[in-house]
């Protein structure tokens, strides 16, 4: 695992590298920005936990195993999708991905909204990321930030070992099928 989050963050640093427009850049900044939160809690677990609208996601990291690792040393970057995203799932799926038979599902879909490294808003670059999942996010900056269909609705969240960029809606990756659930 440490050797795929480390070739990861490689790939993710070379994707940084890539030039890019520093006006688009700066324009984006400053439209995610518009709507940071400052905290000083500790870890990711313990800033989405002590952070109104994220028990489903807190919920879901119990049930898939994940605490230990969004509390270790990091860096990363979450796309945290809010209680409201989840709820948009269709019915009873929320229900079913938290079954203990479904667990390798559960943890696709959350490593999939996790990037290793810190990226703050400032320096999203828009392409292709690879996440711990090991599927890549489609990264958009043409107005705010997406990941993949998700908007980006409150950025930087700052945490010890990383940082949360909050999102509307909860993405899957291409390697999940929801229908066999």
């Amino acid at each position: 695992m440490k050797k795929a989050i480390a070739g990861i963050a490689v790939a993710l640093v070379m994707l940084s590298a890539c030039g890019s427009d520093s006006a688009t850049e700066e324009t984006v900044a400053e439209e995610v920005t518009e709507e940071t939160v400052a905290t000083d809690a500790g870890d990711i677990v313990a800033v989405a936990s002590a952070t109104e609208g994220f028990s489903t996601l807190v919920a879901a990291l119990t049930a898939g195993g994940l605490v230990e690792t969004l509390q270790g040393e990091g860096p990363f970057t979450v796309f945290a999708p809010t209680d409201e995203a989840f709820a948009a799932l269709p019915e009873g799926l929320l229900e079913k991905l938290l079954l203990p038979e479904n667990k390798a599902v559960l943890v696709s879909i959350l490593t999939y909204h996790v990037v290793a490294g810190k990226v703050m808003a400032a320096d999203i670059v828009a392409g292709d990321v690879p996440t711990v999942e090991g599927s890549n996010v489609t990264l958009d900056t043409m107005s705010g930030v997406k990941v993949n269909a998700a908007t980006v609705t409150t950025a930087d969240v700052a945490a010890s070992n990383g940082v949360i960029h909050v999102i509307d809606a909860v993405i899957v990756p291409p390697t999940v099928d929801l229908a066999k659930l």
